[in-house]
């Protein structure tokens, strides 16, 4: 995949059916997160809240060949009635998204303020 320099950039480069997967993430990412501004880090779109891209991450979006994972940082401590993220390395969790049918908003969007919450407890 080329370089890109935006989080748009990135999602208008994806080949159908993953383009429309990431097009229907990203506004319910940032509903959800509007002080966790979106930036590339690591050559995919990651949010946080820190100084800098990377600093205190919250979300990624990650593009593979048949599906776009959708990750959280701290994922595994989310709660998750729904039994869809999938442990990852270190504290991380993430579903893998093959189809705009597979992302319910009020479930992400619950999902993503849990990590909001565990990335910058007050």
């Amino acid at each position: 995949m080329p370089r890109h320099t935006t989080v748009a950039e990135y999602v208008t480069a994806l080949d159908s059916p993953l383009r429309e997967v990431a097009g229907k993430l990203v506004p319910i990412i940032e509903a959800a997160l509007p002080d966790a501004p979106g930036a590339l880090w690591h050559g995919h779109p990651v949010w946080g809240t820190g100084p800098k891209p990377g600093a205190a991450p919250i979300c990624l979006l990650k593009a593979y060949s048949s599906s776009v994972t959708f990750g959280l940082w701290h994922g595994q401590a989310v709660a998750d009635p729904s039994g869809r993220l999938e442990p990852g390395a270190r504290e991380m969790a993430g579903v893998k998204l093959a189809d705009v049918a597979d992302i319910d908003g009020e479930l992400f969007t619950g999902w993503l303020r849990q990590a909001r919450a565990l990335a910058n407890p007050s």
